[in-house]
């Protein structure tokens, strides 16, 4: 049997996929009627039929549809590989998403957007807020933002911002009508402003250390929510005690509109990183990405 040519292979998976003479000639550049002859050649060639063909569709046959579903993903990758060398020769386009929560957002990524968008003002980013843990490999992120300690161990892993601690704060108008917690247990006395990453998950536990033992707190409040952001705003508005990174508070500590409590009880947490799971050579797009959002302490 004769081996079929590849553009013969690319004529049938167009038309294939299109269900359409019609259309799969547009894309490709050539008459419908040529097209209908090269993949009568390629069936003559092979010895079987590839599409039921009628005066109002076209779709492929038990034949047609098992050489589809085996052939298609190799023109894809092969157009993928392509596509990468053109981004080599060109400048650094296309579209990034990025998994991550809005705390690593403000501390990490924002104060480097402007400059990253001026540089490269044919890159799109597109991040999604989400608490969640989200599988980058299962919701086809590009990469996603964590805490190094909650990074699984087959993810590429890019360090982009400094180990940090959270904060133990409230308004001095809160601290007016409630005494100061004196210890980490004395919390379950006060209004709490939690946190609860997944909707399906428990509240997150505040952590604590003393003497080098870990423990946890579990305070009790009117609100829970499951962005940082709105914890904060919650502390800042009187409402009540929120567990917030230290970062981003300190504005606020500074200005006299939020008071500190509990330092000495509260530990470091390895800081956020940007991870991902491909192991091939990154497109230019992803390498300028992580060089601009590498932590250069």
């Amino acid at each position: 049997m004769a081996q079929p040519k590849i553009n013969d292979l690319q004529a049938f998976v167009a038309v294939a996929r299109d269900q359409s003479f019609t259309k799969a000639a547009l894309k490709l550049g050539v008459t419908p009627s040529a097209l209908s002859h090269t993949v009568r050649g390629l069936e003559e060639r092979l010895g079987v039929r590839l599409l039921s063909r009628t005066t109002r569709n076209v779709s492929a046959t038990d034949a047609g549809a098992r050489l589809l579903q085996s052939i298609a993903p190799l023109f894809d990758q092969i157009a993928a590989e392509v596509e990468a060398l053109n981004d080599l020769r060109d400048k650094p386009r296309g579209t990034i998403r990025i998994t991550c929560t809005d705390d690593s957002i403000e501390l990490c990524v924002r104060p480097k957007l402007k400059h990253f968008i001026e540089q490269y003002p044919e890159i799109v980013l597109e991040f999604f807020v989400d608490y969640g843990f989200t599988n980058v490999v299962e919701e086809r992120f590009d990469a996603g933002i964590r805490l190094g300690e909650a990074i699984s161990k087959d993810m590429i892993a890019v360090r982009i911002g400094p180990d940090w601690r959270l904060s133990l704060v409230a308004s001095p108008a809160y601290f007016e009508q409630h005494p100061p917690p004196e210890t980490p247990h004395d919390l379950m006395k006060h209004t709490c402003i939690n946190i609860r990453h997944r909707p399906s998950g428990s509240i997150y536990a505040w952590e604590f250390e003393h003497d080098g033992k870990p423990f946890t707190v579990k305070g009790e409040g009117p609100l829970v929510f499951n962005s940082i952001i709105h914890v904060l705003n919650g502390a800042l508005d009187g409402i009540g005690i929120g567990y917030i990174p230290e970062e981003l508070v300190a504005p606020y500590l500074a200005e006299g509109k939020l008071q500190e409590v509990l330092p000495e009880w509260c530990p470091t947490f390895q800081g956020y990183h940007l991870y991902y799971a491909n192991r091939r050579q990154t497109s230019p797009a992803f390498a300028a990405l992580i060089e601009t959002l590498r932590y250069k302490p």
